[in-house]
């Protein structure tokens, strides 16, 4: 009985009773035959990825701006939704409907302000509109899937989809480093990534999580995004920061010395610029009119200017010519 029951305290105090891997680094694959290789996207020469590694801090408003500003300086642009579960472009594009398919079975991709997207949404039952208020209400449909059914569902719209000629692809990650991350990771030759936080240390955290993932993968890093970085008055352009840039604890340093130009220094990447928090990039967005569109005749418009700011730099760093 004593020999029994130190044998079962010895499994109990068991460390690690399932062997998960404790450099967090995305377990390795046999290499078998009829495993998908990493290879380039069909028509597409250059891929970029988005991703925050956390939900709520506007990563999609940020891809779709990028994607909108390299499309109105002429280079073909293509943007892919990634999220499996929570679509955001159909909504961000204000398009809807079922795509159609081309004669080796590929999705169509649907256009909207000169720019091809492709989503999960627009594979969705479309919702009818509201006899009544002629409206269209919100899909409660949930996406319940487990991992392998995602999986597929990527694969499907990594290499299943005809772009047509494309001088870049913008991938829309979803949050997180699981098995939509692998996936793509394991699947794409990717050019390079953005990475979007906002000032807060929480979001960061998690930005520089993305960032261990994409170095594991051998993706480069371009740089990283503030999004939400500060509140500009509309009638004395004064900038306040609402959210704390991490020297908001009494001590002498400056943002510089902490937060996210901090960790872009101590990473070695760069920092592409901030975005300024207002109430009009978010009602742009929810009106499927994004601010590098909806302020295109603005004489001068801070917040489009800081998202083509932010596009230049990526398309320079991808060799894409910036016109």
């Amino acid at each position: 009985m004593r020999s029994r029951m130190f044998s079962t305290f010895r499994v109990l105090q068991h460390d690690n009773p399932l062997g998960l891997p404790r450099s967090g680094t995305p377990p390795s694959l046999k290499s078998r035959r009829g495993l998908p290789q990493k290879r380039k996207i069909r028509d597409v020469e250059k891929v970029i990825a988005v991703s925050s590694a956390k939900g709520g801090v506007g990563k999609s408003t940020v891809a779709v701006n990028l994607a909108l500003s390299f499309a109105r300086r002429g280079i073909r642009t293509g943007l892919l939704d990634t999220d499996i579960f929570g679509p955001s472009v159909p909504t961000l594009l204000n398009l809807s409907g079922e795509p159609r398919l081309d004669e080796n079975n590929c999705l169509i991709p649907l256009t909207n302000y000169g720019l091809k997207s492709m989503s999960m949404g627009y594979l969705l039952p479309q919702t009818q509109t509201d006899t009544q208020t002629g409206e269209v209400p919100m899909d409660t449909t949930p996406i319940s899937w487990r991992g392998l059914m995602v999986t597929k569902a990527m694969h499907q719209l990594l290499h299943s989809v005809s772009w047509g000629p494309l001088d870049v692809l913008v991938l829309d990650l979803p949050p997180g480093t699981g098995d939509v991350q692998l996936t793509i990771n394991q699947e794409v030759i990717i050019d390079g990534s953005v990475i979007v936080t906002t000032p807060q240390d929480i979001a960061l955290r998690d930005a520089v999580r993305g960032f261990g993932m994409f170095q594991r993968m051998d993706v480069p890093v371009l740089g990283m995004v503030r999004n939400m970085a500060y509140f500009a008055c509309p009638n004395c352009g004064h900038q306040t920061k609402i959210f704390s840039h991490g020297d908001g604890d009494g001590s002498n340093h400056s943002c510089e010395d902490r937060g996210v130009v901090a960790e872009c220094k101590r990473l070695g990447v760069d920092f592409l610029g901030d975005i300024p928090l207002d109430a009009r990039v978010c009602e742009d967005a929810d009106r499927g009119m994004p601010t590098v569109v909806a302020e295109e005749s603005a004489e001068r418009s801070a917040r489009r200017e800081a998202f083509l700011g932010v596009a230049e730099q990526v398309a320079r760093k991808i060799g894409l010519e910036w016109r």
